[in-house]
C-alpha cells in the first residue's frame, strides 16, 4: 500500500499538467493584461524593488479603480499582506 501512494502521486501530477502556450494564448498574451503587466512592472521599477526580495509595490488606489503609479499611490509591503488584502470573492 505505501508503493503506490507516490505512484498514484505521480499519475495523478501528470494528468493535471499545465499548458503554458495555451494560457498565455488565452489569457496572458492578451493586450489587457500585457498592459496590466507593464504597469504593475512599472511600479515595482518607481519603488526600487529587485526580482525576488519577496516585497511587492501595493497600490493603494487600485489600477483597475482609476488609481495610478504615482509615488503618493504607492507603497511597499510583504507579499502575504498585499495578498491578504486583494478582494474577496
Amino acid at each position: 500500500m505505501i508503493m503506490r501512494i507516490p505512484i498514484l502521486k505521480a499519475i495523478l501530477a501528470k494528468e493535471k499538467a499545465r499548458d503554458y502556450e495555451a494560457e498565455y494564448r488565452e489569457y496572458h498574451g492578451k493586450p489587457e493584461q500585457i498592459k496590466r503587466r507593464a504597469q504593475r512592472n512599472a511600479a515595482r521599477r518607481k519603488l526600487g524593488l529587485k526580482h525576488g526580495d519577496g516585497k511587492e509595490a501595493d497600490h493603494k488606489n487600485p489600477l483597475s479603480n482609476g488609481g495610478s503609479n504615482s509615488k503618493r499611490n504607492l507603497r511597499v509591503v510583504s507579499r502575504s499582506t498585499n495578498r491578504h488584502k486583494g478582494a474577496k470573492r
